[in-house]
């Protein structure tokens, strides 16, 4: 899950602006790379080397969004799987097991909106 991420407020204006210079990967474990957030949401980036999972899970009380900017994944919301490519995205209301995993040999990028961010 996300308990391990600090979502500090970080925007300041146009200060802080996205690059795709962001991208960061990892051999070990997925790389989630926060833009953005505020007490009301948190905008990061999810990087998966081919094979890497986002173990399915839930939240209570918040909704999540998935935008794949790179690559292609499988994404699961609830009892559906669906392969999603660069442009897509899907939605994962709250209290929906939800999760992604790279099962090509691509990268892949996600930006994942999540609101509010999880107490």
């Amino acid at each position: 899950a996300d308990a391990g991420i600090r979502h500090q407020p970080r925007s300041r204006g146009l200060g802080d602006v996205y690059k795709r210079q962001s991208y960061r990967f990892a051999a070990e474990k997925l790389q989630k790379v926060g833009l953005f957030s505020s007490e009301r949401f948190f905008l990061d980036l999810y990087c998966l080397e081919p094979g890497q999972t986002q173990k399915a899970h839930t939240h209570s009380g918040s909704d999540k969004v998935y935008l794949v900017l790179e690559g292609q994944g499988e994404f699961r919301v609830g009892d559906e799987s669906k392969q999603l490519v660069a442009g897509e995205a899907t939605f994962a209301p709250s209290g929906e097991l939800h999760g992604i995993e790279n099962d090509t040999q691509q990268r892949l990028v996600v930006l994942t909106l999540m609101t509010p961010p999880p107490s």
